[in-house]
């Protein structure tokens, strides 16, 4: 610490939940350093922070916007920097706290070199978990760093663990709101369009993670991080629709109480309560008035509509590399619907295909968890996806 001051880090700071983390740390500036910002596109988002926050670097992840960057942070102070390279360098700065919020399998690299650091590790990129389950737990583990959940049902779960017994969990339960299309009638939806899918009736997210909301490929991968972040079997964790968005997780112990956390659906209550973890402060965040509120909604979510849940259970069961598989598949898939290469249900039919045809590879099924394997099975799963868009043009 500076001055009794934190020093923090946010990666992914133009995001949605990068833009809710400055909200809160620009609320109380005199208690926090602020390090490194990385950021996309958005580089006049990126260096307005930078200034706003005193940081130390910013960093924009496409080198082709270094000088944009640059003239944005003219006589600030702040030292400019593009590319992955950049990124890792930030990410290794000394810091006591990072958030880690970059979308993708992007995150995963940064967010190991923060644990190497001995970094506490606010963890909202799922991918991480997906990807390299054990090397992240394993990383933190030998560098004597702490994860702490970002996404909201695990923070949820988290929550609801603290003063528990793990050995007494029967169960956990995420919801999910069912995405813009929970109500369409099912054969529809090979014909939703990219405006549709981008447009959820709750959060206010980006546009990658609100239409992996609609193929529920999110809580797909969110149903893996909570396999690899509790310990927890798979069977024991369970997914139902919510769409109220008002109850994020459940867990169900071994005397048949479920605990359950309620909130408005708000990331900073997440991200807050990470960032000032152990302690509970005040949130910006609305209370919840039950009486108004009346009724809470829950419904099994059909695989048939959300294929991508059946997929991350035989991910699960797979194990191995292919959950970098799974992930890389699927970002490719994304890329594919917003490009308008391929329609919305394509999607899990491009993942599932890429499944089955690198079904019985052993190097993936038993390749020891390291980085590189790490990044080769993501490459391999990212070429197999696109051949398999490519043939069906």
């Amino acid at each position: 610490m500076t001055n009794g001051q934190r020093r923090v880090s946010i990666f992914g700071a133009t995001g949605s939940i990068g833009q809710s983390t400055i909200d809160l740390i620009a609320r109380n500036p005199d208690a926090y350093d602020v390090v490194a910002l990385t950021g996309g596109h958005n580089v006049a988002q990126l260096a307005q922070d930078a200034i706003r926050l005193g940081a130390d670097v910013a960093v924009t992840a496409h080198d082709e916007h270094l000088p944009a960057l640059r003239d944005a942070l003219a006589g600030s102070g702040v030292e400019a920097a593009a590319g992955d390279t950049a990124i890792e360098d930030a990410a290794m700065r000394p810091v006591d706290w990072v958030m880690s919020a970059i979308v993708g399998a992007a995150g995963l690299l940064p967010g190991l070199r923060a644990l190497e650091g001995h970094a506490t590790l606010a963890l909202a990129n799922k991918e991480s978990l997906v990807t390299a389950g054990p090397l992240i737990m394993a990383t933190a583990q030998a560098h004597h760093a702490r994860i702490l959940p970002v996404d909201s049902e695990h923070s949820a779960v988290f929550q609801g663990l603290v003063g528990e017994d793990l050995a007494a969990v029967e169960r956990v339960i995420i919801t999910a709101s069912g995405g813009a299309f929970r109500d369409w009638p099912i054969e529809d939806l090979a014909s939703a369009t990219l405006d549709q899918a981008s447009a959820h009736p709750n959060w206010d997210m980006g546009q990658r993670i609100t239409i992996d909301s609609a193929s529920m490929f999110n809580k797909a991968l969110e149903v893996i991080e909570t396999k690899e972040f509790f310990g927890i079997e798979a069977n024991q964790i369970e997914v139902v629709i919510h769409p109220q968005s008002l109850v994020h997780a459940l867990v169900g112990f071994n005397d048949g109480a479920l605990m359950a956390h309620l909130g408005a659906p708000d990331m900073r209550h997440a991200i807050g309560y990470a960032l000032h973890w152990p302690d509970r402060r005040h949130l910006p965040v609305d209370r919840l008035d039950l009486a108004r509120i009346a009724t809470l909604e829950f419904r099994a979510p059909d695989e048939a509509r959300y294929p991508a849940l059946r997929l991350a259970r035989e991910v699960m069961a797979a194990g191995g590399l292919s959950g970098a598989i799974f992930n890389a598949a699927k970002e490719v898939a994304l890329d594919g619907f917003i490009a308008g290469r391929i329609g919305f249900m394509d999607m899990a039919h491009i993942v599932e295909e890429v499944l089955i045809r690198l079904d019985g590879d052993v190097s993936l099924a038993h390749g020891a968890m390291t980085l590189d394997n790490v990044r080769a099975a993501d490459q391999m799963g990212r070429n197999t996806a696109q051949q398999v868009i490519d043939t069906r043009r």
